[in-house]
């Protein structure tokens, strides 16, 4: 029989990769600095943002934005 690779590695892209964190990081602080703006401004920053309707706080629903934002890149 031909040796075949299975299809889920057990090496974890949150865990371990550098792609990642400089991704989330970069989302992160982009999407950040924007809803900041929205809110000096008055704007109804969670409208906005996919993910974060339901977010209790600016930081967490920032968080939700960039995973949602990162699901559909990777």
């Amino acid at each position: 029989m031909q040796h075949t690779s299975p299809l889920h590695q057990e090496r974890s892209l949150a865990n371990g990769s550098w792609a990642f964190w400089s991704i989330f990081l970069l989302a992160f602080g982009l999407l950040f600095t924007m809803v900041l703006m929205a809110k000096l401004v008055g704007l109804h920053w969670r409208e906005f943002l996919p993910g974060a309707e339901h977010a209790p706080g600016m930081v967490a629903g920032v968080k939700a934005a960039v995973y949602t934002f990162m699901s559909h890149i990777i």
